[in-house]
């Protein structure tokens, strides 16, 4: 079971990353220049009603929200972890998902932030990091 410790440790470890509190919704997000690619997400109550009518409801625990890399990277992400990844009407269009720490291991939750992280940092300073591990981009 991962934390909000965890996120921020992970998040904090990426060149470029600082943390800021929504002043909307209080929660801890973690951003670049470039934006915001994860944060602390708990359920509005236009999410609670809108899960509410189908048929479904917010997860215990903690949650965070996540870019992804287009809608497409968001639906697959979907599709393959199913226990650890949802979604709610109010991302509709939108690429991202939620992620329960509740469910979800430290090794998949830095894949998970690492990857948002490289949505949102310019593309040299992502480039530089990828290939400092060994890591062609793309891969």
């Amino acid at each position: 079971m991962a934390t909000l410790d965890d996120v921020r440790e992970i998040a904090l470890g990426l060149p470029g990353t600082f943390e800021k509190v929504d002043g909307h919704r209080g929660g801890a997000g973690w951003r670049t220049d470039k934006g915001l690619f994860a944060w602390e997400r708990g359920p509005s109550k236009a999410d609670l009603s809108k899960l509410e009518a189908q048929g479904r409801s917010w997860p215990e625990g903690p949650v965070i929200g996540i870019r992804t890399d287009g809608l497409e990277a968001k639906e697959a992400l979907l599709a393959s972890l199913p226990e650890v990844l949802f979604t709610i009407p109010h991302f509709d269009g939108y690429p991202a998902v939620l992620v329960r720490l509740d469910a979800v291991d430290r090794e998949l939750l830095i894949e998970l932030v690492t990857d948002a992280w490289i949505v949102q940092t310019p593309k040299r300073v992502a480039d530089e990091w990828l290939a400092q591990r060994g890591i062609e981009p793309g891969d």
